[in-house]
């Protein structure tokens, strides 16, 4: 969590009835759904398959690196998505082979279903967390690898062939200590390094043992923004809070401090042979792929006591009860409906993912 704000009941009291009223007020002077500036750059580790650097204004920075490696895929028993169609192993010597280039390329393209989420680790390093199994860092990795296995179209475009796979290893370095809680940060540099991600070009039949194209102009993007057909985004996390009957986005540590809900929110891209026919102005092409409520600090700091307070004494007190239906429905709303949140996010990281 991010370090506890100094101020005092009464400079909370103020905030949380500014983000109370109707039109609300945020300290920054932010409209509700705007986000912080931020500074992004891609491919600056020259030694990884893709890599990103995000910085927000607040000056908290996350580095991302993308690592991937060939690996032999272990088989699930006689029949399988690892197995060949004719049923037989991937140590067999008899194996299929595609009549041409065209049908192998084609295969790989369509391999779903085929996937694993074990092929895709992720790491989170944080300082001041000198532990890699630290409760918030250990939080913060399961969070991230769930929207990536969630979405379902990474695992699959990691198979390579009957009987093996990339491993991608997706390393999260946060280089500043965090001023608010760094999951957006984190979430948004890793959709940025898979986006810059680039595989080596297979040359070898989708039967054979994977032998790879060694000029690296040829690689080609894990993500291929080109194609809509095979979902052309990585998964991305947004930090939604509640403060009375209003909904904020990318909330600073002190709207964090008097938030009566905070959750998180993770969307991916539905291709577009999956759109049900629907057109652009009916579908933003997003979809929820996982949601999870957050302790708010409010909850997990004694900040003042209810029963030490008198409610005509207008001192902010920390908020009980859980958080309604009603809430979470107007979230997931306004991320997912056309012109939302979540098309504005993507339409912003497009201009960062030319590199």
């Amino acid at each position: 969590m991010p370090p506890s704000t100094l101020l005092s009941p009464s400079e909370l009291n103020y905030i949380y009835t500014s983000l109370s009223l109707n039109p609300s007020i945020r300290p920054d002077g932010r409209s509700s759904t705007s986000f912080r500036p931020l500074v992004a750059e891609t491919d600056l580790l020259p030694t990884a398959n893709g890599s990103a650097r995000l910085c927000f204004a607040d000056g908290t920075e996350a580095i991302v690196g993308v690592k991937a490696e060939v690996e032999r895929t272990v088989g699930l028993g006689s029949s399988g998505p690892y197995l060949h169609p004719s049923g037989q192993g991937a140590d067999e010597d008899t194996k299929m082979h595609s009549a041409d280039e065209d049908a192998d390329e084609e295969r790989r393209r369509q391999a779903k279903g085929r996937g694993s989420g074990s092929w895709i680790e992720v790491a989170v390093d944080m300082p001041g967390f000198g532990r890699d199994d630290d409760g918030v860092v250990v939080f913060l990795g399961q969070m991230l690898q769930e929207g990536l296995v969630a979405d379902g179209a990474l695992r699959d475009r990691l198979w390579i062939g009957w009987g093996w796979h990339w491993r991608v290893y997706v390393d999260i370095l946060l280089l500043t200590a965090p001023n608010s809680y760094p999951l957006p940060l984190l979430s948004l540099t890793t959709h940025l390094a898979l986006l810059a991600t680039r595989l080596p070009a297979p040359i070898s039949r989708v039967g054979e043992d994977p032998l790879f194209n060694d000029d690296w102009d040829a690689a080609q993007p894990l993500y291929d923004i080109s194609d809509p057909t095979q979902g052309s985004c990585p998964p991305f996390t947004l930090l939604v809070i509640s403060v009375g009957d209003n909904i904020f986005f990318d909330p600073s540590r002190e709207e964090l401090a008097v938030a009566d809900a905070v959750c998180a929110v993770t969307v991916g891209t539905v291709p577009s042979s999956q759109s049900n026919g629907k057109n652009k102005a009916q579908d933003s092409g997003l979809r929820l792929l996982s949601l999870r409520t957050i302790d708010p600090p409010a909850r997990l700091a004694a900040a003042v006591s209810a029963t030490e307070i008198e409610d005509d004494q207008g001192l902010w007190k920390p908020p009980r009860g859980g958080m309604k239906r009603a809430v979470v429905g107007r979230m997931i709303k306004m991320v997912l409906e056309p012109g939302g949140v979540g098309e504005e996010v993507m339409k912003g990281l497009e201009g960062f993912s030319g590199g």
